[in-house]
């Protein structure tokens, strides 16, 4: 690297403060998700389009798993508010339920290299953890599982509901991204639905 070069970057690195250079690298790693079949999330080449030195961004991600485990932390949030609107919009009860289940699906159809980094990454979230701070998704399974549960058979186990409720989503939405299963918003809806309104009441069959 020339004397220029370093130049370059030093003026480069010395725009970024606060944290700002973490979170336009965290950026940058979305942006190629969503752009690029085959990503280079290696720190060098996050480096070099941010235009600032590698040694920069080392302060901010120790290694390349580093800035996987922050993009897997950004799905996660990005599912659960995806989630989390839906269900809002839904209007409560069993339909706020079912669109959260519906909304997991089509988020990870519309992001399929970023739901991929999300539940890939090691360590990462522990989804099942109800108590992480990484885990709205997860959480927002839980709550609509919460709402329903004195409508549910006898003996339901609300945490292993949630865990069923979400295999459901998750597999489907694995079944759709391998082309095994058509991405057809009616037929998402349908089978989501057929786990998602379990329990229901006569009134809310009706």
């Amino acid at each position: 690297m020339t004397a220029n070069d370093n130049t370059v970057n030093i003026k480069s690195d010395e725009a970024y403060h606060h944290g700002d250079l973490r979170a336009a690298a965290i950026a940058l790693g979305l942006e190629k998700l969503a752009s690029q079949d085959v990503p280079d999330l290696g720190l060098r080449a996050i480096a070099r389009e941010l235009g600032v030195s590698a040694t920069a961004l080392y302060r901010h991600f120790a290694n390349k798993d580093a800035l996987l485990d922050a993009l897997a932390r950004e799905g996660i949030r990005q599912l659960g508010q995806s989630q989390l609107t839906a269900a809002t919009a839904a209007g409560g009860g069993y339909a706020a339920f079912q669109a959260t289940g519906v909304a997991y699906v089509e988020w990870a159809v519309a992001n399929p290299a970023l739901f991929a980094v999300t539940f890939a990454c090691k360590p990462g979230p522990d989804m099942a953890d109800a108590s992480s701070d990484d885990n709205e998704a997860f959480r927002q399974l839980q709550a609509g599982i919460s709402s329903v549960l004195p409508q549910l058979e006898p003996g339901s186990d609300r945490a292993s509901a949630a865990i069923h409720a979400w295999s459901l989503v998750h597999g489907l939405a694995n079944l759709i991204l391998s082309g095994q299963v058509a991405n057809d918003p009616a037929l998402i809806r349908s089978v989501v639905g057929l786990t998602f309104g379990l329990g229901r009441s006569p009134a809310d069959r009706a």
